[in-house]
């Protein structure tokens, strides 16, 4: 679901999973870059540039990912925040959006272990981003965390 804020003028995706998995494999799955290119959709060309080993707060990710067909472009973020297991936020430093908040947050509750996203961006070129780009930027961000949805739920079944 992805809402809009007129006064910010930014937007908010919110996503939860139930995730059949343990809270520390939920944790060392998500919190490993590495994986982020097994939940992303092929066709967006998505490439890691930078080494790593176990994220940490302040770790910078350098990526390129084709948002489009024929368009690519360089994207940097920053691990800002890191709650082992619980959550850990990464921003973008630079790339497509003028703003990209990223929050990770991993829930064990009785029913089990649920994984949110909570992604709040803002669209480049003001007006005329939300005019042309808006809804286009929702539809893209909703079907990539569909497939990454339907991928975790292949990766994790029991």
């Amino acid at each position: 679901m992805i809402s809009y804020n007129k006064i910010e003028k930014t937007f908010t995706l919110k996503t939860k999973q139930k995730l059949p998995i343990t809270l520390s494999k939920s944790w060392d799955f998500f919190s490993s870059p590495k994986n982020l290119s097994k939940i992303t959709p092929s066709h967006m060309n998505f490439n890691i540039l930078t080494d790593f080993g176990k994220m940490y707060e302040g770790q910078i990710i350098k990526y390129r990912v084709s948002p489009f067909p024929f368009f690519r472009v360089g994207w940097t973020t920053k691990i800002t925040s890191v709650e082992k297991p619980f959550s850990f936020t990464d921003k973008q430093i630079s790339g497509p959006f003028s703003l990209w908040e990223h929050d990770h947050i991993f829930e064990e509750t009785s029913n089990g272990i649920y994984a949110h996203d909570v992604v709040k961006y803002k669209l480049p070129l003001g007006f005329l981003g939300r005019l042309f780009g808006g809804k286009i930027i929702m539809w893209q961000l909703n079907k990539i965390f569909e497939f990454r949805k339907k991928i975790l739920n292949k990766l994790f079944v029991k």
